[in-house]
């Protein structure tokens, strides 16, 4: 009995051993949150969030579903759902790039950031979350409608220590590292866009939005700008730009002058022959392709002043919703939304994905 026990005892370890997990490939970037299930599911309904402008730029508020014709890949669509602002919650992400090329502009994007959420949000209506991103990409504070919360993550926002050693930096941001992706030196801008579309907005419902405060440089994500654009577009969710540039901030050891690879910077240099990306352009791009827009912060055009316009624009929204033909297929979709007066500029989103 005694050997046909252990000869058991055996059988069953090799079992457990044969039962454990393999090693997985590596991961796309993740804000290191408690996973959550994922369910593929098909499109049943494509929504579009748009703004209406006259000739001058003026926002038109007060169209009806009669007003609007929608197109998808050239076949008319019924528009099955139409609401205006008022009357649907909004979902609010704030991504402020804190990276070293920022430093001098850090203080008027914060103070104009908290003024224009707590301006924004309605009580028990609406929600707001704050993603720093440079080197790493951190949470600095989830989905809440409290606005000390905002404020908190918005004062804790702070560019990076240079370490001249290494050409890279301590912790980004003032928060305690929850909820961070790191991948080294760099600006991870396609990595924060995607992870707050991926991880943030697609669990939601309702209008949603970022706003990117940067420079549009990216260096060092995981993620590409076409794979960045597309998961916000599948996550259903706007992006407006504001490109705020520190001109003087070329000459910074590990940040602008640092890109174009002048010394060591933690393996995130550029070879000084590569071109830097036009970053107004890669900005334009993501915003055109999730229905939103780009701003320039200028003299004449403060932060603030810009933020009164996304504003102004986010009240004057329309959403409306459409249930796409059975035989559509997968993959991505053109969309094409006008108005009956020809003069009226339509701004929504120019196609969605379906299927994986």
């Amino acid at each position: 009995m005694r050997p046909a026990f252990f000869f058991l005892l055996a059988f069953l370890a090799a079992s457990v051993r044969g039962q454990q997990p393999q090693a997985q490939p590596q991961q796309q970037p993740q804000l290191q949150r408690a996973p959550e299930p994922k369910i593929a599911m098909e499109v049943k309904a494509v929504n579009v969030l748009a703004t209406v402008r006259d000739k001058h730029g003026k926002i038109i508020s007060n169209l009806t579903k009669d007003d609007f014709v929608l197109e998808e890949d050239g076949r008319p669509q019924t528009i099955n759902y139409f609401a205006r602002e008022n009357d649907v919650p909004l979902r609010m992400g704030l991504l402020v790039d804190t990276s070293l090329s920022q430093r001098r502009v850090l203080d008027a994007e914060r103070s104009a950031s908290y003024s224009f959420l707590d301006h924004l949000l309605r009580q028990d209506k609406d929600l707001a979350f704050v993603i720093h991103f440079d080197k790493q990409v951190e949470l600095l504070q989830d989905f809440t409608p409290s606005r000390p919360k905002l404020q908190a993550a918005l004062q804790s926002l702070q560019t990076p220590q240079y370490d001249s050693s290494s050409g890279g930096g301590s912790s980004g941001g003032g928060g305690s590292g929850r909820g961070s992706h790191s991948r080294g030196g760099g600006t991870l801008l396609y990595d924060a866009v995607y992870l707050a579309a991926d991880e943030l907005m697609s669990k939601q419902q309702g209008r949603k939005a970022l706003i990117i405060l940067t420079d549009g440089d990216d260096h060092g994500s995981q993620e590409t700008l076409a794979t960045a654009i597309e998961t916000a577009q599948r996550a259903d969710t706007v992006i407006y730009s504001i490109l705020f540039k520190d001109e003087e901030s070329h000459g910074y050891p590990g940040g602008m002058m640092g890109q174009h690879g002048g010394g060591h910077h933690g393996g995130g240099g550029r070879n000084p022959q590569e071109q830097r990306p036009d970053g107004k352009k890669i900005l334009q791009e993501i915003s055109k392709a999730t229905g939103g827009q780009m701003f320039e912060v200028s003299k004449k055009e403060t932060v603030d002043k810009i933020y009164s316009e996304i504003e102004e624009e986010l009240h004057g929204q329309y959403s409306l919703g459409y249930t796409p033909d059975k035989n559509a297929g997968a993959g991505y979709h053109k969309i094409l939304l006008t108005t009956k007066q020809k003069e009226l500029v339509v701004q929504a989103r120019d196609g969605y994905y379906s299927g994986q």
